[in-house]
């Protein structure tokens, strides 16, 4: 069966005629949510869940899961014993998954939009797939609504089916994509100090990228000051040593990701984590780095 699964996500993976959509509909959200303008820096912000510090997405995802998962034990109970004052919970219930599952699209509109290849395939295929089973929540709730309660549950039961596959292929794209998880590598430096570059080889205002024990670190002067983050943005990987240096930030090539030299706290998203730092020092002509003390 797993391995089934696999495959299927893998067909999934491969259909490109999914791209000309895909990339349109990119277009689209990215021209809502853009960071040249005040309001889309704003919203992109709030949708990602940089205020939260996790992205907001999954968090809205157990709402329409949890009240559809209610409302088909609430269908199930008053179908077995006939007792009618089940009926209003799970009408209720349908209607809150509804709510739900628009947050959700919402916010995961705002996360796919940063998608290439065949992560943004496959996360259209979960738009879509939970498109379908929105729609049918929503006829359910009409049928229940003008006394057609056999239909609503039939209905809703279908919905409910298509809405599990689309919960498999979001569980793919954060586990097998790393999809709205931190693109850190998960080495990390030693508690000693550890030599990474010459003084005199870091120029001010340069961003220059180190491999120290195994860890990828950049290092920038600014300010007479030298400051050292990994690497690699944890948003989705994109190479920081490739961006631009503001006052005090450093700014992403890849999405925009602006994270503060001196903490590693993402000033803006759409990451929502805060990229990792690390001490540094300059000893014998040498910069010296190594792990944070609240790492040790």
């Amino acid at each position: 069966m797993a391995m089934e699964m696999l495959e299927a996500m893998e067909v999934l993976e491969d259909q490109t005629w999914l791209d000309p959509t895909g990339d349109e509909v990119q277009k689209v959200v990215s021209r809502v949510l853009a960071h040249e303008r005040p309001t889309g820096m704003w919203l992109d912000n709030l949708l990602n869940g940089v205020w939260l510090g996790h992205p907001l997405h999954p968090v809205l995802t157990d709402i329409p899961v949890g009240a559809w998962t209610l409302g088909l034990i609430l269908d199930g109970i008053e179908s077995v014993t006939r007792r009618r004052e089940y009926a209003a919970g799970a009408d209720v219930a349908v209607l809150v998954g509804l709510g739900g599952a628009l947050a959700s699209a919402v916010t995961g509109l705002a996360q796919w939009q940063y998608t290439i290849g065949r992560q943004r395939r496959l996360g259209l295929s979960h738009g879509l797939v939970n498109v379908g089973a929105t729609v049918l929540y929503g006829v359910s709730a009409v049928l229940r609504g003008r006394g057609k309660r056999g239909a609503g549950k039939v209905t809703a039961l279908l919905g409910y089916g298509i809405v599990t596959i689309g919960a498999y292929i979001g569980g793919d794209l954060v586990y097998a994509h790393r999809l709205g998880v931190t693109h850190v590598p998960e080495t990390e430096l030693p508690n000693e100090w550890v030599r990474a570059l010459a003084d005199a080889e870091l120029a001010e205002g340069q961003l220059k990228k180190v491999m120290v024990a195994d860890v990828p670190v950049l290092l920038v002067r600014q300010h007479g000051q030298v400051y050292a983050l990994n690497e690699v943005c944890n948003h989705l990987g994109g190479p920081l040593s490739e961006g631009t240096l503001e006052e005090r930030c450093v700014v992403c090539p890849w999405h925009g990701s602006r994270y503060a030299l001196s903490d590693g706290r993402n000033v803006n998203g759409p990451a929502t984590f805060p990229q990792p730092t690390y001490e540094v020092r300059i000893h014998n002509g040498q910069i010296e780095v190594r792990a944070t003390k609240a790492s040790e």
